[in-house]
């Protein structure tokens, strides 16, 4: 009898608590075996060119690049590893921005156990693996209709940052700034900048 290897596992999240007892966890199953950890976009590439793992487990939300950016270029720096979105962010922006960017499966962090390896199984068997309330609001959603800027500015919107700020940060005009701004509070149905900012990370558009 041929005895398969284990899928070997890449865990990305920059907490540390997390990367560990997602590893613990997915270690108990005799055919999963975690052999890096990353905190960081970065460190998740290194780690998939230097392991090149079976599946990437990939946290959204991290300092530096996100979740979604980090996606793409793990996928790049090795193609045959497989990622799986595992995050505590259930937005649909962030399902379909995660699918595009390569990913094989997006679950929450609250999933069962053996949801969870169940997910890696199939990520790695080459299907798609999406929870599926998830994915029926995805549906209802629609695509995100903010630009790439509408989003950069919207983002530094949400922390507080003044028009004039915000053009400094991006190397924009006050006035550009304002007008992006201006067509993202429509696009998003908000009254003002911090309601659009708050509606579009609600949605996972930002």
């Amino acid at each position: 009898m041929v005895v398969q290897a284990p899928i070997r596992l890449l865990i990305v999240d920059d907490q540390a608590l997390v990367r560990g007892a997602l590893g613990a966890l997915l270690d108990l199953e005799v055919d999963l075996h975690t052999v890096g950890t990353a905190a960081n976009a970065d460190e998740a590439v290194q780690q998939a060119i230097e392991l090149a793992p079976d599946v990437c487990l990939m946290d959204i939300q991290m300092p530096g690049d996100d979740g979604i950016l980090a996606t793409k270029r793990v996928r790049e720096a090795s193609p045959g590893t497989k990622v799986l979105v595992v995050t505590t962010f259930a937005r649909p922006g962030y399902l379909r921005a995660a699918l595009e960017a390569g990913a094989g499966g997006f679950i929450v962090k609250d999933a069962p156990p053996e949801q969870l390896a169940d997910a890696v199984r199939r990520v790695h068997a080459g299907l798609r693996v999406v929870d599926p309330a998830l994915a029926e609001a995805s549906l209802f959603e629609g695509a995100n209709p903010l630009t790439e800027r509408e989003r950069q500015v919207l983002r530094l919107a949400g922390d507080g940052l003044s028009a004039a700020a915000i053009a400094a940060e991006v190397f924009l005009s006050a006035g550009t700034v304002r007008n992006h701004l201006s067509a993202a509070i429509g696009k998003t149905g908000a009254g003002n900048r911090a309601e659009a900012a708050r509606i579009a990370r609600d949605k996972g558009w930002t």
